[in-house]
């Protein structure tokens, strides 16, 4: 008999944990974002995984590294929801693979594709495709939100790769097929949503467009960008789940 699961890469107390996430790949990012809330403290540093809560209005809100890639990431996902995490909307950053989509741009993911038996979700789905799409509410309220603050975005349907340095070998058929950028994490965020019973959402900054090969935008050159989506994302954690 199993028994209950708990975190071992995640060291932090139950009640260090907020029901709202958001999670990132870069820890400089969780730095940033966590300047947008108020009595910030450090829950975790283990494995590299810098995790902090802190407060906006009357909503605690924790920011979390996730890494690289699906497995990485889907061990933070897994730990987050043990610590009763209620929502997790990944803030990350993506390659384009539309001509007119540039660096800097916001992009919301409706929708993931990945390779069969990708992402580690072979594992968890057991041969059946994983439903990789937002939870509906969650999406629609964080896309009011930007538009509010007139932060412009698009949408479209997200490729999910689990090696970074050969998307060229599939380019062309992934432009056949409509998709808008590729990331590594956005189908077993939305997988393990549906999975583990969380509400999830991914919002995407294109950090360079694979198909000019433009030049890839670090985290410090897409600061302002990411501040205003966190605000927006922070806001609608305050105004539409604030559960302390």
């Amino acid at each position: 008999m199993v028994g209950e699961r708990k975190p071992i890469h995640i060291l932090a107390k139950k009640e260090d944990i907020a029901p709202n996430a958001i999670v990132v790949g870069d820890p400089r990012r969780v730095v940033l974002i966590s300047k947008l809330l108020s009595n910030v403290r450090v829950v975790n540093e283990n494995r590299g995984l810098l995790t902090v809560t802190g407060r906006y209005g009357e909503t605690n809100i924790t920011v979390a590294t996730h890494g690289i890639g699906a497995p990485s990431a889907a061990i933070v996902f897994e730990e987050l929801r043990m610590y009763g995490v209620k929502r997790i909307v990944r803030l990350g950053t993506c390659g384009s693979i539309r001509e007119d989509i540039e660096p800097g741009t916001v992009v919301v993911a409706l929708s993931s594709i990945y390779d069969e038996g990708g992402c580690g979700l072979k594992r968890y789905y057991n041969g059946f495709s994983a439903p990789t799409a937002p939870d509906p509410y969650l999406a629609v309220r964080v896309m009011e939100e930007m538009n509010r603050n007139s932060l412009d975005y698009y949408t479209g349907v997200v490729y999910c790769s689990d090696s970074f340095y050969s998307e060229e070998s599939v380019l062309n058929k992934l432009i056949g097929l409509g998709i808008t950028c590729i990331d590594m994490e956005t189908a077993v965020l939305y997988g393990l949503s549906w999975l583990r019973g969380f509400n999830a959402l991914s919002i995407l900054i294109v950090s360079n467009n694979i198909v000019k090969r433009s030049e890839h935008y670090s985290s410090d050159m897409l600061e302002s960008k990411i501040l205003k989506t966190a605000k927006a994302i922070i806001e609608v954690f305050d105004k539409h789940y604030s559960e302390g």
